[in-house]
């Protein structure tokens, strides 16, 4: 005998800053949240060390600490918050949405708010993953400071490392630009601004071998893919911009994307194409990626979903 599918008013999926913010929001309109965590409890906060730039922590705040912060909040205020993956939705007829949790637990949503984030791309070297958070990191934005007058590497030829080399370069003493192929693709103003830097070196046809130091990151072996030769540089920060893939892969057939799989939302709102279902944090960002720009937008999916579903019980309109 099949289970009976759950009932649920809000069903969040996934947690980070946007999910748990959203839960926040809707625990407090009395939406009786449920957030299903999904594959990284906290999202990529929780693979960051310090974190100075959330307004709130004036003396600074490690990433899995506010990470729980937000949890706890979200759960005070009544939120059910389960551990679980979703991994299958079908929102082809009108709310309530069928979703499936780890294959098999099915859900009826009236509203679901999807928050699954996006995940950095890396290199895929041990040394990467054993020093990340100790020197390695996807995001100058949120740890470049820690960087200030020390040199450091990045790896990436597209606009977001030309962005990101342009704004560690006014931070750090030196920027070196890894690049795999004898050009950039940058756009050409990008290319143009990193070029006429007077700190920022771009090494063309370099490839990362490996990333040096025990418990920090103290340098990086890159090896000329043309001439095969290796050279070991000094740096205090190694920096990876080689892109993000949003985590939408389960919605695809249901939610309009950008060709990179980020979610598309109504202007100004945090509405998806389809009735009922919302879209908050990295997985609809591709510009910001900042915690505090995800929580920003989780509270709007929790507002509009309320208000959704306030105009639904009333018979008004929707859209």
């Amino acid at each position: 005998m099949s289970e009976t599918p759950e009932k649920i008013k809000c069903l969040i999926i996934g947690s980070g800053p946007a999910g748990y913010t959203a839960a926040i929001y809707a625990a407090r309109a009395d939406m009786k949240p449920v957030v299903y965590e999904g594959m990284q409890p906290g999202g990529q906060l929780t693979i960051t060390t310090d974190v100075e730039n959330y307004p709130g922590y004036p003396d600074g705040i490690m990433g899995p600490v506010m990470m729980e912060h937000f949890k706890n909040q979200a759960v005070r205020l009544g939120t059910d918050v389960r551990y679980g993956m979703v991994t299958k939705v079908d929102f082809s007829g009108s709310a309530p949405h069928k979703v499936w949790v780890d294959g098999k637990h099915e859900i009826l949503a009236d509203t679901v708010l999807i928050s699954t984030g996006a995940s950095a791309k890396w290199l895929g070297i041990p040394s990467e993953q054993r020093l990340n958070g100790s020197g390695v990191s996807a995001c100058a934005v949120c740890d470049g400071f820690f960087y200030r007058g020390k040199d450091v590497a990045i790896v990436g030829a597209g606009d977001t490392a030309a962005e990101e080399a342009s704004y560690l370069s006014k931070i750090c003493n030196k920027v070196t630009m890894l690049v795999r192929k004898d050009e950039m693709r940058a756009s050409k103003a990008m290319q143009h601004r990193v070029e006429n830097t007077s700190n920022i070196e771009i090494l063309f046809n370099t490839e990362t071998d490996e990333i040096l130091g025990d418990t920090v990151v103290e340098g990086v072996r890159v090896v000329n893919n043309k001439t095969q030769e290796k050279t070991e540089i000094p740096v205090d920060g190694f920096f990876v911009a080689i892109g993000h893939t949003p985590n939408t892969g389960i919605f695809k057939d249901y939610i309009t994307m950008d060709e990179t799989g980020y979610i598309i939302c109504k202007p100004d709102t945090s509405k998806t194409n389809v009735e009922g279902v919302f879209a908050c944090g990295d997985a609809r960002d591709h510009v910001y990626r900042q915690a505090v720009t995800a929580a920003g937008t989780g509270c709007m999916a929790a507002l509009d979903a309320e208000r959704y579903l306030a105009a639904k019980e009333s018979g008004g309109a929707m859209a």
